[in-house]
């Protein structure tokens, strides 16, 4: 089975080797036919703290690397 690769906007590089990146989609509401954006936030691995606030990046699905990351950053 493939891994999911998303792509979204780092809003967070505070901590050592983590990004936490914001993914937006787009939904059409099932009643009332309106777009309604929903956002959910990941943390991923980035091994060489090179991506910082505000840059887009693509992050993709692995094995777990700690109690929170299960996505890791593709350069």
């Amino acid at each position: 089975m493939p891994k999911r690769i998303l792509s979204g906007t780092v809003t967070s590089d505070k901590n050592e080797q983590t990004v936490t990146v914001v993914v937006e989609r787009r939904i059409t509401h099932p009643v009332l036919k309106k777009t309604i954006r929903k956002s959910k936030k990941y943390r991923a691995h980035d091994p060489l703290n090179t991506y910082k606030t505000g840059d887009a990046v693509r992050i993709q699905e692995c094995a777990p690397i700690s109690k929170t990351k299960r996505w890791e950053v593709l350069a």
